[in-house]
């Protein structure tokens, strides 16, 4: 895999609020980042309590995109409040931030909203992915690029994943066992380049069709709750972070 720069953890400290989490989301996460990948950083701050409960509100979610060092930085931080929002919405994408192994700055807090996790998990997260599919496939058909292909592919495998064992896997490396068996050798075509076509050759149609299939099978045979259960937990986790308790380290 694309080593990530090593003065990623530099940035959560220099931005204007203090910081709950960063985490690395994108291709990094997903299994197939190429040398020239942008690095997609992502994460929660917190807003003090004048910027809140005053007339003049702070930013609900700060975002940056810059490059260093020839490396495109894309940085997407919420307040903790939006973020714990999110999360109680049924948000795949917010889910995977938080839950991101590539770590670039933690926090109690963040330590916290992880411990959390599993109590906003719900079986209609499956929607997130059959949504986000779809999105990808009519990407892919216009442009018939693979990184929009491969972005298909790796959602339903989360998807269905996350509906028959409550567990979240955004590696599609680790998740081959859903897909069809050309998989791996299209995540090393991305790895090798960032904007390259789909090779011809495969029924990608029908394979998606597949992996959509069973997504909405496993949706509607999963045991996973209705509703998050961790709503009045992360309540107090705001609260508390408003207090003072949300600085990274």
């Amino acid at each position: 895999m694309t080593a990530l720069p090593p003065w990623l953890p530099e940035i959560p400290g220099g931005q204007p609020y203090p910081s709950v989490f960063a985490t690395v989301s994108g291709a990094h996460l997903y299994g197939f980042p190429s040398a020239d990948s942008d690095v997609d950083l992502r994460g929660a701050h917190v807003l003090p309590v004048p910027e809140v409960a005053g007339l003049r509100h702070g930013p609900a979610t700060l975002e940056r995109t810059w490059t260093r060092e020839g490396v495109e930085v894309d940085l997407v931080t919420h307040d903790v409040a939006k973020f714990c929002r999110l999360l109680l919405g049924r948000n795949g994408y917010v889910l995977e931030q938080l839950l991101s192994p590539l770590v670039v700055a933690s926090s109690p807090v963040h330590e916290e909203l992880v411990a959390l996790a599993p109590g906003c998990v719900t079986r209609h997260h499956a929607h997130h992915y059959l949504g986000f599919a779809r999105t990808q496939w009519r990407l892919f058909g216009r442009n018939g690029e693979l990184k929009p292909l491969l972005y298909t592919f790796r959602v339903l495998a989360t998807g269905t994943h996350l509906m028959r064992t409550g567990e979240l896997e955004a590696d599609l490396t680790r998740l081959y066992a859903y897909g069809p068996a050309y998989l791996p050798g299209l995540v090393a075509a991305k790895r090798a380049a960032e904007h390259v076509a789909a090779p011809a050759g495969p029924d990608f149609e029908r394979d998606v069709a597949r992996m959509t299939a069973a997504l909405e099978e496993a949706h509607q045979a999963s045991r996973l709750p209705e509703r998050a259960t961790a709503d009045e937990a992360l309540h107090d986790v705001v609260v508390r972070s408003r207090l003072g308790n949300g600085r990274s380290r």
